[in-house]
């Protein structure tokens, strides 16, 4: 439940935060009569990500034992893809994000036909991408999940997103945005190695990748996945009490390059720093 809840709040705010600076410039430069256009923006962009979710849900539910393991293990890469993506294009996009939409609100209303269509089409696009990662990430997460806790923890995440967004956008609510995707972001690159590890496991059960299967070591006596711990533990982080050698290469060679290329300095400049102005 942690981890969708962690995710979902992360992606909300980061849709929060690019809805909000759209939505203040609107308002600032006297466009505040476009804001129906931002809102239908938003309703197609959650749409889409809707019906991408749900159709991915219906067709891989069709699938025989083994096809069915292949398409969980394509879905983990494709979920490691776009968190790993999203954690390092906010870090560099930090710098610049409001400037450039600030100049493609300009550009959309700048003709003298099709501005509310532009204007869609900005927010629809800003808001999809957020909408479709965390679609991806969450069709992994549940495939994984024993209960049914991940459902409602990424719902949670997403409601106190939106009353966080509202809280930043009307200035109840101040926040340290760098800490915050800071802090999320290496979290999140723990998850995205449980994954790879898991998508590694799933190709194994798929017949697809028998190599490197020897156990490196066993804990099934001492932290058995079934038990509360273990089953926290792999819902979090992708823990298994019997892990085989590629799948703890996996996970220790993508954790070690990630956070390495996380941890280099990016620059001055923030999220944090840009919302503030």
């Amino acid at each position: 439940m942690l981890v969708p809840f962690l995710i979902m709040l992360r992606e909300g705010v980061e849709a929060a935060l690019i809805v909000g600076i759209v939505a203040s410039y609107l308002k600032q430069t006297g466009r505040g009569a476009w804001m129906p256009a931002v809102w239908v923006g938003i309703l197609l962009a959650m749409a889409l990500s809707l019906f991408v979710g749900a159709g991915l849900q219906l067709v891989s539910a069709e699938f025989p034992q083994k096809a069915q393991e292949f398409f969980e293990a394509i879905v983990g890469l494709i979920a490691v893809l776009v968190l790993t993506s999203m954690v390092f294009w906010m870090r560099k996009a930090a710098r610049s994000i409001k400037s450039e939409l600030h100049h493609s609100i300009d550009a959309a209303l700048s003709h003298s036909t099709g501005q509310a269509s532009a204007l869609i089409g900005l927010v629809f696009f800003a808001v999809a991408r957020e909408g479709l990662e965390s679609v991806f990430f969450l069709l992994a997460i549940f495939q994984q999940s024993t209960n049914n806790d991940a459902p409602l923890g990424a719902l949670l995440g997403i409601l106190v997103s939106i009353v966080l967004g509202f809280g930043i956008y009307f200035g109840g609510v101040r926040m340290n945005l760098r800490r915050f995707f800071f802090w999320t972001g290496l979290f999140i690159l723990l998850v995205a190695a449980g994954i790879l590890a898991g998508s590694l496991r799933h190709f194994h059960e798929a017949g697809v990748w028998n190599r490197m299967q020897t156990i490196v070591f066993d804990f099934s006596n001492v932290l058995p996945v079934s038990s509360p711990l273990g089953t926290l533990l792999s819902g979090m982080f992708g823990y298994q009490d019997t892990p085989t050698l590629g799948e703890v290469i996996a996970y220790l060679t993508f954790l070690a390059l990630s956070v390495f290329m996380f941890l280099r300095p990016a620059g001055r400049h923030t999220v944090a720093a840009q919302a503030s102005h």
